[in-house]
């Protein structure tokens, strides 16, 4: 049984697909579009379906639509609609759905024209399947018998605990919002995720975590990361003024005052300008009390469940810091965050909340212990696109050790190799890598992607020595947790421990990524350090590369030395010699005629 996962809601559009509950493959829209997030001016954005990513994913699997037997879309309307149209089309909402409070819809301003869109959904997907993406979709039949909406938190609570590594857990999902919920709480055993509470809008920790963003001068639904990074330079100067914005109530319930942020903190930053110990302060504050918040909805949500394990999804389980804090401070023992938290990630649990419910499997088939979901592209495909865009490589020998020695130089480079990661992170096969030797490389990194000076650099680290570099490191192959870096090792990798002496971290092993792999063991069999630097393979504005052309285009506009791309090294230092040369002969060339 196949099952096409979608998610085309609010931004971050996605798609996935199963094959009797194993995950075939998952890509995010923007990776073909070249638009971060999915944001184009309002009248195009949220109402695209991801037709690229589906194309990817039925050409990853080798089908047609057709062959298609479900279609998991992340978005439940119904819960949008007044109760006088909920009655007149004799629709029942989930039980945990029902009573008074929820017929207090608190819509956005484009809530009824996306509804439109939304309940016309199979009719769009069956007639608007675009004309270069014809192969997979030529004579698509209807799809609606076939099209399930799937809740948004469900869809979150779902992507956490399917393929987790747990057969029980208690479930959390925080986010800014979804229909109406922006936070969701749920048991799961085995198969079965049963619904236990949620608080709707307009109280929501993420939105509130969004208006600092903003008061702080960032985008308000994409930036929140930044003012993370912020805090630590922060002092809790501000936390009693947060802690009386949100108010904790019973049973996981909680309520944000809808405060005036200028007159508790000031007036808002504007972009341009420059950071202060006050803005440092305020960062921190948030950080702070969302922290103890947080805490507080976990030690509930234990307390009723029982349970010894977590796991976590929604915009808000991208807080690294946060996650840390949870595992350090927190109720449960074990944790697990689903790599593609955000909305990208609800296409995956609705594919699989629905396979659940067709199939009803007696057992699960699937645990995600990797992210690389995405596009991969082999050696003869890269070879016959450098050849054809006339770009100058050299082919090596053995690309691991060769990398290394090059890493060893000190030198930035562009790595690409294997399938695309799944969700935000980059996590060694679209990446930009660099030695954690120098205490330089954090800004020379900075300037290369154009980001601001606070924020750190993330290192990746083989995974049988995490423990002896970074304090009680645990696996962590999806970045989404920071560890302190030991004491004695903070000198040896000082481009990677932040301020505070954190550091995010990524653990590999050989079965995950065995190339990526590979290049940590060749570099430290050189240095002795088995650590590197890992950021995303992107520039400002522009989502992480996903072809070669892409990877070729980012290469050739952004400052760093060298592309790894497949087996094939492409230096810019012997590209600018061969410039010279040609500059010379031209030259000579003139001066006789």
């Amino acid at each position: 049984m196949y099952i096409l996962g979608i998610n085309a809601v609010f931004h971050d559009s996605s798609a996935v697909l199963l094959h009797d509950g194993k995950l075939i493959a998952a890509a995010e829209d923007e990776r073909f579009t070249h638009v971060k997030h999915g944001k184009r001016p309002v009248a195009f954005t949220t109402y695209e379906l991801p037709f690229h990513a589906i194309d990817y994913c039925l050409r990853e699997a080798g089908i047609h639509i057709n062959d298609v037997d479900h279609i998991a879309y992340s978005f439940q309307p119904n819960l949008l609609l007044t109760r006088e149209r909920r009655q007149q089309n004799n629709i029942t909402l989930p039980l945990h759905h029902r009573g008074a409070a929820h017929d207090s819809e608190w819509l956005s301003p484009w809530d009824p024209l996306f509804l439109s869109y939304i309940l016309n959904a199979p009719e769009q997907l069956r007639d608007g399947w675009p004309h270069h993406l014809q192969k997979r979709f030529r004579g698509a039949k209807d799809m609606a018998p076939h099209w399930h909406y799937v809740e948004h938190h469900i869809s979150h609570a779902a992507s956490a605990f399917h393929p987790s590594p747990f057969k029980r857990a208690a479930v959390m999902t925080i986010d800014g919002r979804g229909e109406l919920a922006t936070t969701a709480y749920y048991h799961g055993v085995d198969n079965e995720l049963r619904a236990l509470g949620q608080v709707n809008m307009p109280h929501s920790l993420g939105l509130l975590y969004e208006r600092m963003t903003t008061h702080l001068g960032f985008l308000h639904s994409s930036d929140e990361y930044k003012v993370m990074a912020l805090a630590s330079y922060g002092k809790p100067t501000f936390v009693e003024e947060f802690r009386s914005i949100i108010e904790i109530g019973p049973k996981g319930q909680y309520t944000i005052d809808n405060a005036d942020l200028t007159a508790l903190f000031g007036p808002a930053r504007v972009k341009e300008d420059p950071f202060t110990q006050h803005h440092f302060d305020v960062a921190h504050s948030m950080q702070k009390v969302l922290q103890e918040k947080v805490l507080l909805l976990a030690e509930w949500l234990q307390a009723t469940t029982g349970e010894e394990n977590l796991c976590m999804a929604g915009g808000v389980a991208l807080n690294c810091v946060l996650n840390a804090y949870l595992r350090d401070y927190g109720p449960f023992k074990r944790s697990w965050v689903q790599p593609a938290a955000g909305d990208a990630g609800t296409a995956l649990g609705a594919a699989l909340w629905v396979d659940v419910q067709q199939r009803k499997p007696a057992t699960r088939n699937f645990t995600m212990d990797h992210a690389y979901w995405g596009p991969a592209y082999s050696d003869d495909e890269i070879q016959r696109f450098l050849d054809w865009a006339k770009v100058p490589y050299t082919r090596m020998e053995n690309v691991a050790e060769e990398t290394a020695a090059i890493l060893a130089q000190d030198k930035i480079i562009g790595w690409f190799q294997g399938r695309m990661e799944f969700g935000p992170r980059a996590l060694g096969s679209r990446s930009i890598l660099a030695s954690p030797i120098s205490a330089s490389m954090q800004a020379r990194l900075n300037e290369v992607k154009d980001r601001e000076d606070f924020r750190p650099v993330a290192p990746v680290v083989m995974e049988e020595y995490a423990g002896e570099w970074f304090d009680h490191a645990q696996t962590s192959p999806f970045m989404l947790y920071v560890y302190p870096v030991k004491e004695d090792k903070r000198e040896q990798i000082p481009a990677v421990t932040h301020v505070d002496n954190s550091a995010r971290i990524q653990t590999v092993n050989h079965d995950q990524h065995p190339e990526y792999y590979n290049l940590l063991k060749a570099f430290y069999q050189l240095t002795g350090v088995p650590v590197l630097v890992n950021t995303s393979f992107n520039t400002l504005g522009k989502p992480i590369v996903c072809t070669p052309r892409d990877a070729i285009e980012c290469f050739w506009s952004s400052p760093f030395d060298v592309l790894v791309i497949g087996s094939f090294l492409i230096e810019k230092q012997r590209e600018a010699q061969s410039y010279e040369a040609a500059t010379e002969y031209l030259s000579n060339f003139s001066s006789t005629r």
